[in-house]
């Protein structure tokens, strides 16, 4: 009866013992990153916050626009001082799924250009509308005649996707809240900030209905971590378990070889 023979540990048992040490540093790698990305998101959350509590501050001036970085201003509560154009009203397609007043679904949100005093003008949201309220708001219902002063939150552009479609320009309706683009849609010329400003909430029930502007951040790197450092406690223990059968001494076959016939 022939002896079992010992394991023939060659290059390709090396190298995959090398390759699956090196995922799981890998993995390790990625779930560190997954971590200090939550590290990061958390904090843009608290500076959002913080931002939003501040009093309303002045906007710059227009000939400061072109070199004004949105992002600096994202979620700031400012005032502008000017004149509406109603006849100029946008309505913008969106769909309100988590509202914080008592309307929601389908339905357009309210863009109206202000021209300010000091020159230029900048797109105000005054907020979202029902589908079935689009005609009376179309034509700029309810906006304040003469100058008034606004206070809400800026907000940065909305980048048209490969599948947003053309404007309408006929009804004046679009599908991003880009204000360079409603301003071409609303026939405005000049400067115009390359922000929009979301008016706060009014009285309970009133159109268009303000204060939904929205802060969200997706926020899934706690999942991602653990996902990547499941798969760093995995990987080893499958290694662990390869090395384990590989190791153990291989039966001959009836012909007195090692390994298959």
């Amino acid at each position: 009866m022939s002896e079992a023979a010992a394991p023939r540990l060659g290059i390709g048992f090396w190298g995959f013992i090398a390759l699956m040490l090196a995922l799981t540093v890998l993995f390790v790698a990625l779930g560190v990153w997954q971590l200090e990305r939550l590290a990061w998101k958390d904090g843009l959350v608290a500076e959002v916050a913080e931002r939003m509590a501040q009093p309303p501050v002045d906007l710059p001036a227009a000939a400061a626009w072109p070199s004004l970085v949105a992002d600096d201003w994202a979620f700031r509560p400012v005032r502008a001082t000017g004149h509406y154009l109603p006849e100029a009203t946008v309505l913008v397609f969106t769909g309100l799924s988590d509202p914080k007043g008592q309307s929601s679904g389908a339905g357009y949100w309210v863009m109206m250009p202000l021209v300010l005093a000091s020159g230029g003008a900048v797109v105000v949201n005054r907020g979202f509308i029902p589908q079935s309220s689009a005609a009376s708001f179309a034509a700029g219902q309810g906006a304040d005649a003469g100058d008034v002063t606004v206070s809400g939150v800026a907000v940065t552009p909305e980048a048209p996707g490969a599948f947003t479609p053309a404007a309408d320009t006929a009804n004046r309706i679009d599908y991003v809240r880009d204000p360079g683009r409603l301003a071409t849609l609303a026939g405005i010329t000049g400067p115009v900030l390359p922000l929009i400003i979301d008016l706060p909430a009014g009285p309970p029930g009133a159109l268009p209905q303000g204060g939904e502007t929205v802060v969200e951040f997706p926020n899934n790197h706690l999942g991602y971590a653990f996902t990547w450092f499941g798969f760093a406690i995995i990987t080893p223990a499958l290694l662990a378990f390869w090395i384990s059968r590989q190791m153990r001494p291989r039966k001959p076959n009836f012909d007195g070889n090692n390994g298959p016939p």
